[in-house]
């Protein structure tokens, strides 16, 4: 008769069986988006392979969920040392390619630090529940969450004369932030007032094209167009708002994926005012209180570098323009944190959590429904003047859907109404993709795993929990009940 398998050695034998199965789907996924790609040829294009490069995913899919299994048993210290050597591996450079090492790294510092928390927690006392890597990870989040605002706050504004700081990291700074702007915006129509939309684009695009066709038709500067744009934009708010304000869920999200289809289809066609695929140019940058950042200023002026005696540099400008979009997006905080605990804020609050009860306490919801995409839109204008100033060019290619999509997830994922996980998810979805640019036909790849791994781990959203509008305070001694 067979000896029976210990329990430690079952368990090992079904991981390694589970991790084995794991390979070979990844590999079936890989196969044609990594192992065969097209090359240019003489009589058109030819098939290649990247035979080490899958082989080496299939091997890094194997060790990886092999490493996450075993971290879940008695083995969690093993995986730790596993994942430490898979990084390892990956940064002294060992595998086929630069893109498939990053992924070494990535999965191996995922396999570490599951293993040493599990390792370091231990066994579960008898009797407590069973708590997750993530539900650790959450506690510890949670206690640094009241010290992370003025901590990235402070980053923030210091981030220019860092040393390691290049005009590449502050690009995507101000890249980062202006999605920022508008996750913060769409928070007030999502996160707030727990309306649906798909077509906040639409608004991006209304306040970029109004200060594009301001400054060509009248000449006017930034400074002057941008509380026109916001207010342009506010009014196709609530233009969007009043054919939906008795639609709810599905069809009021299909509504508003149509109203940004519209706004982009219109900016197509309407070639003698917007001048159609083409775009518009020669859009005039901002100033700082009318110095211009150019090496010759025009005669009768200074430039910026002239009036305070600097040596001229381009970083000057991109200087300005991160501190712009900075102070653009920390308005558009300290107004969402403000309105929050008005009146306004508590009605959208209220109507998010249920609409028949706010009608049953006297509120309106025609009216609350519509300053909600009125102020989401404005913030959204502005955020588009600032995209217009920045390029000095705007086309209807920027304003695609994909765009309404991209700033809905950094609202979902950041955590509904929550505006410091708004920061984190625009970190994410926003600079994971335009850091690993180099990685080319990788890039998109790291972009859906990191959003895999944020709905597996954080379902609700990094930070689903925050404070609430208004506490409750004990009552003074003494004081009329």
């Amino acid at each position: 008769m067979a000896r029976p398998l210990s329990a430690p050695a079952g368990t090992l034998r079904r991981e390694v069986s589970d991790a084995l199965v794991f390979a070979l789907i990844a590999t079936a996924l890989a196969l044609p988006f990594i192992g065969i790609y097209t090359v240019p040829a003489t009589a058109g294009l030819r098939l290649a392979t990247r035979l080490p490069d899958l082989v080496a995913i299939a091997g890094l899919a194997f060790v990886g969920r092999l490493g996450l299994g075993l971290a879940r048993g008695p083995w969690a210290a093993g995986a730790a040392v596993l994942g430490l050597a898979v990084a390892a591996i990956g940064w002294v450079g060992l595998l086929p390619s630069r893109e498939v090492a990053v992924f070494a790294i990535a999965a191996g510092l995922v396999v570490l630090i599951r293993g040493a928390m599990r390792a370091a927690r231990g066994s579960a006392e008898p009797g407590a529940g069973r708590r997750t890597g993530a539900d650790a990870l959450a506690d510890g989040a949670a206690r640094l969450l009241p010290y992370l605002g003025p901590v990235l706050f402070v980053v923030a504004l210091v981030l220019p004369f860092l040393p390691f700081v290049d005009r590449r990291l502050l690009d995507l700074a101000i890249l980062v932030l202006t999605y920022v702007m508008l996750g913060w915006g769409l928070n007030i129509v999502v996160g707030l007032a727990g309306l649906l939309d798909l077509g906040y684009v639409a608004f991006y695009a209304v306040g970029a094209y109004s200060f594009a066709l301001l400054a060509l038709h009248f000449d006017w500067g930034f400074w002057a167009c941008l509380p026109l744009a916001g207010l342009f934009a506010a009014l196709f708010g609530i233009l969007l708002g009043f054919p939906v304000l008795r639609l709810r869920g599905d069809y009021l999200a299909i509504v508003t994926l149509g109203f940004g289809e519209m706004i982009r289809i219109v900016l197509v066609n309407w070639t003698s005012l917007t001048n159609g695929p083409n775009g518009i140019s020669g859009i005039p940058r901002p100033s700082f209180f009318g110095l211009e950042f150019t090496r010759e200023p025009q005669p009768g002026t200074q430039s910026f570098h002239q009036f305070f005696g600097l040596e001229f540099s381009t970083l000057h400008r991109v200087i300005f323009l991160y501190y712009l979009i900075l102070v653009l997006a920390l308005v558009t905080n300290f107004f969402t944190l403000r309105i929050r605990r008005l009146p306004l804020g508590r009605a959208w609050e209220a109507l998010r959590e249920d609409e028949i009860a706010c009608r049953a306490i006297g509120i309106n919801p025609t009216n609350t429904k519509l300053a909600a995409f009125a102020i989401g839109a404005m913030f959204g204008g502005f955020a588009g003047t600032f995209f217009a100033a920045r390029q000095t060019f705007v086309s209807p290619e920027s304003f695609t859907f994909i765009e309404s999509a991209i700033i809905l997830a950094i609202v979902v994922l950041g955590g509904m109404g929550s505006q410091l996980g708004v920061v984190l998810a625009a970190l994410l979805l926003i600079g994971i993709p335009e850091w690993f640019r180099e990685l080319q036909d990788y890039r998109m790849i790291a972009f859906g795993a990191a959003m895999v791994a944020v709905m597996i781990w954080r379902p609700r959203g990094l930070l689903a929990v925050r404070e609430p509008t208004i506490r409750l305070g004990r009552r003074r001694r003494g004081a009329p009940s």
